[in-house]
């Protein structure tokens, strides 16, 4: 897991263009009436805080690293996938937004899991 702690300030980074892509995402689909850009928007709004508070409690939780990747893939692939749709026409790939669920998913499960293992020293 230490080596994935190398990819601390990249998830930040993510972390912040996700948080900015929800707000845009989400004034797009008020002024646009985009119907896939509310999810969109609420996954990247809802995961954005959530990956702050795993950056911040990086040495605290074992598993912070890791669930923070998945789920930043996850959110990446499941907006990228309903933002793509909505101006592009068609999605990233075939189950692009499905897998980016489950991802977020298992990111929040890995998250948990950091429960069951003593905090950093």
């Amino acid at each position: 897991m230490q080596s994935l702690d190398r990819l601390r300030p990249a998830i930040l980074l993510l972390t912040g263009v996700i948080g900015a892509a929800g707000v845009a995402m989400a004034a797009a689909a008020t002024h646009m009436g985009g119907a896939l850009l509310g999810p969109a928007s609420a996954m990247c709004l809802a995961h954005a805080p959530a990956l702050l508070a795993l950056y911040a409690c990086g040495d605290k939780i074992r598993t912070s690293s890791l669930s923070a990747l998945a789920m930043v893939i996850g959110v990446l692939l499941f907006a990228g996938d309903l933002a793509a749709k909505q101006f592009l026409g068609s999605g990233l790939f075939p189950m692009a937004a499905p897998s980016g669920g489950m991802l977020m998913m298992a990111g929040w499960l890995l998250a948990g899991a950091g429960a069951l293992f003593p905090p950093r020293r």
